[in-house]
C-alpha cells in the first residue's frame, strides 16, 4: 500500500511539470489528438498566474515526485472555483484524487468560502459526486465551443 502523499503549495518553477501532468491525465480518458490539441492552452499552467493572490495551486507528491495537483480561484469572498484537479494516470484509483479534493474543500472553508464550483470532465462526474458534489447545471467548454460540461457545487459547510 503506497504511503499518503505530501500535500503542499506548488511553486511557479513547477508550472511545466503541472502542465505535462494535466495533459497526461486528460489523455487518460482516451481523447483524440485533435481534442487534446484543442485543450492544450486551457491545460497549460502559467507560472505568472501561480503568483496571483486569487489563485492557489497545491500539489500531492510521493518521494519528491508530483503525482497530482489542484488549483482553486476565488470568484468572490464566499465562492471559489476548482480550476484544475489532475492525478497521474498511474495513480488513478489510489486515493490521490480523494486526498486532493478533500484538501481543496478544507482549504476553501479555511479561506471563509462556503461554495466550491467545479466544471468537470464528463468522465470525472462520478468522482465529484462521490466527493459530495451536486450537479447544478452545465457550462460550455472554454476549449471546444458547443461542448457542454457538467457543473457541480460542493457546500464546504457540510462536506469535508
Amino acid at each position: 500500500m503506497p504511503s499518503s502523499p505530501i500535500v503542499r503549495h506548488a511553486v511557479p518553477d513547477e508550472a511545466g511539470r503541472l502542465s505535462s501532468l494535466a495533459l497526461h491525465s486528460k489523455q487518460h480518458w482516451g481523447y483524440s489528438r485533435e481534442f487534446m490539441e484543442s485543450c492544450r492552452a486551457e491545460l497549460t499552467v502559467d507560472p505568472k498566474r501561480m503568483l496571483n493572490d486569487d489563485v492557489e495551486y497545491v500539489v500531492a507528491e510521493d518521494s519528491d515526485t508530483i503525482i497530482g495537483f489542484y488549483a482553486i480561484e476565488a470568484v468572490s469572498a464566499k465562492v471559489f472555483e476548482l480550476e484544475a484537479l489532475f492525478v497521474d494516470p498511474e495513480r488513478v484509483g489510489c486515493g490521490i484524487g480523494r486526498v486532493l479534493i478533500q484538501h481543496a474543500v478544507r482549504n476553501v472553508a479555511a479561506k471563509g468560502g462556503d461554495t466550491l464550483l467545479i466544471q468537470s470532465d464528463p468522465n470525472a462526474s462520478r468522482f465529484y459526486t462521490a466527493a459530495g458534489a451536486v450537479q447544478i447545471g452545465t457550462r460550455e467548454s472554454e476549449s471546444i465551443p458547443g461542448r457542454l460540461l457538467p457543473l457541480f457545487q460542493i457546500d464546504t459547510r457540510t462536506v469535508g
